[in-house]
């Protein structure tokens, strides 16, 4: 299983607590990582960075920012594998080498702590129960499934809907 993983944010300069920003993700199975497209969307999951310590879905972000939207992407999935259950592998694929290694514990976070400590966290008990690894995609270099959870995060980030798949085309925001 190969879960793509995005974040989007409006202004990446000064971001505050009200600055938007958006988490995208999607689960596809046979994919074959080469960016074609093959393989089936099992799930896609997409919302806004949510920056309310007192709201559903806090996870720590303190702004709204790309980085933040990133690592709120791999936390919503790695929440969403653990609710799913069982124990195929699973490959996260995102186009954030920061967020990727934050979360599989590569590197340490200097900012956005508390986020990335909840998705740090919710990496290791995912990786307790099953395989778990990182791969990072080059961004907007046409890969569809990268550029299908670009869209989800977009559309998050602007308080809209994703397009359905069957109307959506890859590099289309």
């Amino acid at each position: 299983m190969y879960i793509y993983v995005d974040g989007s944010c409006e202004e990446n300069r000064n971001v505050t607590s009200q600055t938007p920003a958006g988490w995208g993700f999607c689960v596809i199975s046979g994919d074959s990582g080469i960016g074609r497209g093959g393989g089936d969307v099992v799930l896609e999951k997409s919302g806004p960075v949510v920056t309310d310590g007192s709201a559903d879905g806090f996870l720590g972000a303190e702004v709204g920012s790309n980085n933040t939207a990133e690592l709120s992407a791999i936390a919503h999935a790695m929440r969403w594998l653990l609710a799913e259950g069982g124990d195929q592998g699973v490959v996260v694929r995102g186009d954030s080498q920061y967020a990727l290694r934050i979360s599989s514990g590569e590197w340490r976070a200097k900012a956005n702590k508390a986020l990335a400590d909840s998705a740090r966290s919710l990496w290791f008990e995912v990786s307790s129960l099953r395989s778990l690894r990182a791969e990072h995609v080059r961004a907007h270099r046409g890969h569809r499934w990268n550029e299908r959870a670009d869209h989800l995060a977009f559309r998050a980030m602007q308080g809209e809907d994703a397009l359905p798949l069957q109307f959506w085309k890859p590099g289309a925001r």
